[in-house]
């Protein structure tokens, strides 16, 4: 704020009014005279106030040697962004989530399902017995029976008669058998025929291999009813020239069984004879020709036990065979 101009006092009693920017107020002479002093105003400086810095933001000028152009300070260094190690790491994450995904939806679909019953304890070698076995394993040269004939009387059957194996058609299968087995895979067919040891009778032995999974099997020898339910479903004989089983063919079959064991893939059949070639009107089952009570030559001459008999024994030779090629494939390892 300018100051005013000064004016000459007019009277003894009049002072000048004095307005500076230091104080607002006049200080009264304490010295006796009792008028009020003039400060004395202070001086302007003559030099040039210092020229603001020729640097720094918006100022134009010559730097000084150093200067840094920007003042201001990074904090820590921008690193820049990898795009390939982000798409890997997301890559990773969407595979990582689809696998455990995938693993927790195979958990529940496997415990929505029902629990398949295990496949037997060699089955899969059961399936190959038929080209592995030797022939005297599967069909021994004599085998034992004991408790197999009438009123569980001893039996002793003698083979006579070994056919070599043939595929499953119908001289070697009775139709509803092959017709059974033929969406199962039926792989091939072994054919022996055995006499008592009076030579009184004859029974054709087959073993049927096929290629049916544990399940297949299972529900195919169900219940052991295999023969009735083929109704009748009579096995073809097997004959040999010079032995007593030179006249065994179809009108001689009197008696016969099938059996489908659960835990092979096979299925054993027998039919039985007389020894002299007579022939029978009306073969029966086996279950039948035992039943009590009955008077006919086939229920009077055992040929009915003989029939079911020599087919129990031959599932257990099998399942014995089976053992012993696990074991030796075991021994091997």
């Amino acid at each position: 704020m300018p100051a005013r101009a000064w004016a000459a006092p007019t009277g003894a009693d009049d002072l000048p009014e004095v307005e500076t920017t230091t104080r607002l107020r006049a200080i009264r002479d304490t010295s006796g005279t009792g008028r009020p002093t003039r400060p004395t105003p202070t001086p302007r400086p003559t030099t040039a106030p210092p020229a603001p810095p020729t640097y720094g933001y918006g100022l134009a000028g010559t730097l000084p040697p150093g200067a840094p152009v920007e003042t201001t300070t990074r904090l820590r260094p921008v690193r820049p962004r990898r795009t390939g190690r982000v798409l890997a790491v997301t890559a990773c994450v969407v595979l990582g989530g689809g696998l455990i995904g995938g693993a927790l939806a195979g958990i529940w679909l496997a415990s929505a399902e029902p629990a398949r019953p295990a496949e037997p304890a060699g089955y899969t070698e059961a399936k190959d017995l038929w080209h592995n076995a030797p022939v005297d394993t599967l069909f021994p040269r004599t085998l034992p029976g004991p408790g197999a004939g009438p009123g569980a009387a001893a039996r002793t059957w003698t083979r006579i008669v070994v056919a070599p194996d043939t595929p499953c058609s119908p001289a070697v299968l009775a139709k509803g058998l092959r017709a059974t087995l033929t969406p199962l895979g039926c792989e091939r067919v072994l054919r022996a025929t055995y006499t008592d040891a009076t030579a009184s009778s004859v029974i054709t032995v087959s073993l049927v291999f096929t290629r049916a999974d544990a399940e297949a099997q299972r529900t195919l020898g169900q219940g052991g009813g295999l023969t009735a339910r083929l109704g009748q479903d009579v096995p073809p004989a097997l004959s040999g020239p010079s032995t007593v089983a030179a006249r065994f063919g179809a009108r001689q079959r009197a008696s016969w069984w099938l059996s489908a064991p659960a835990d092979l893939p096979v299925v054993v059949t027998a039919v039985s004879g007389f020894a002299d070639g007579r022939a029978v009107d009306r073969p029966q089952p086996a279950d039948r020709a035992m039943a009590r009570g009955r008077t006919d030559a086939t229920a009077q001459s055992g040929l009915g036990h003989e029939a079911k008999g020599i087919t129990g024994r031959f599932e257990a030779l099998l399942r014995k065979a089976v053992a012993a090629t696990v074991k030796e494939k075991e021994n091997a390892r």
